[in-house]
């Protein structure tokens, strides 16, 4: 829940010595590391303020039950493709063909690329709020006039941004919140929105890798003993293959449909959560740069890449860069 709150009732609190009094406050430990981010907004006088807050995980991780089960199950697709098709597909013809060699490794560097994004998209810092920074001093630091409003989350304590969003499985605000995907464990928000898109795109090219060569596979043993064709007994190889076919057809339709989705949003700078609210906001910038504002640079190697940030985007909005 939001509540709004006059900037002229804080100015009058800080004048006569009140102070404001959260419910809730930031998480601390023994541990935690006190760290000041310096917040810069536009079109104000006094645009510097000084958010204080702990560091209380050196990484970000949800301990969400529904979410790691989907994780693991992900890498455990990722595994089990890469063995029928290494394994079953391609081991019968290693010693005589040059492509089975070819088709390995392209296949094991898409799969790799895969499950790197995954753990990128899960353990990437989407953009959260830090909570409790809803205080007087905080807010009068932002320079804004006695007749502007704040927005301040009931359940953070924390000054709630433009596009920023309540997630009831992280327990955070997060910044340009599109939605919370169980299969990353993990919101998809400002910073981790590249992670996520490239996550899609792998998972997707490697499902329809991984058909093509199923069904190739089936063509060609068909015209041959299943016997001296297939590594693995007859019976066994057919299960393999109708399991990774399946499979691939499955997740394949499935990362075509959120892949779409993203670039939609990413083209259109308009998230999920916009969307189905119907939410009107002036949109800035071309597509190319809303691309670029993802992906952390022109377009190059690097927008494949799920081991490059976007840099870019934080440079340009440094007020967001916020710690876990």
């Amino acid at each position: 829940m939001t509540e709004l709150v006059q900037v002229k009732d804080i100015l009058e609190r800080l004048k006569t010595g009140e102070n404001y009094e959260t419910s809730s406050s930031a998480e601390s430990g023994e541990n935690s590391e006190i760290i000041s981010v310096t917040t810069t907004q536009p079109n104000t006088t006094k645009n510097m303020a000084q958010f204080h807050f702990c560091r209380c995980k050196a990484e970000w991780f949800v301990r969400d039950g529904l979410g790691m089960t989907c994780s693991g199950l992900t890498y455990c697709l990722i595994l089990f493709a890469e063995f029928v098709v290494i394994g079953v597909i391609l081991l019968p013809g290693f010693p005589l063909s040059a492509w089975s060699y070819v088709h390995a490794i392209l296949f094991s560097c898409l799969a790799f690329l895969a499950a790197c994004s995954h753990l990128r998209a899960m353990t990437t810092n989407p953009g959260t709020i830090p909570k409790g920074n809803f205080t007087d001093e905080n807010v009068k630091g932002l320079g804004l006039q006695a007749g502007d409003v704040v927005v301040r989350c009931t359940r953070c304590e924390c000054i709630k941004t433009d596009r920023a969003h309540h997630c009831s499985t992280c327990q955070r605000c997060i910044r340009k919140m599109d939605h919370h995907c169980p299969w990353i464990n993990n919101c998809v928000g400002e910073f981790n929105q590249k992670f996520f898109v490239l996550f899609t795109f792998y998972i997707m090219a490697i499902s329809a890798y991984a058909m093509v060569l199923a069904i190739h596979y089936i063509f060609q043993c068909s015209d041959k003993d299943w016997k001296e064709c297939a590594y693995f007994s007859p019976p066994t190889t057919i299960i393999f293959l109708v399991f990774l076919i399946f499979e691939g057809l499955l997740f394949g339709l499935f990362t075509l449909i959120m892949f779409c989705t993203q670039m939609n949003s990413v083209i259109n700078d308009e998230t999920g959560i916009e969307h189905l609210k119907k939410e009107n906001r002036e949109k800035s910038g071309t597509w190319r740069d809303r691309m670029k504002d993802t992906f952390g640079s022109d377009m190059g190697i690097s927008w494949f890449s799920p081991f490059s940030s976007n840099l870019y985007h934080r440079k340009r909005n440094d007020y967001s860069y916020f710690d876990v």
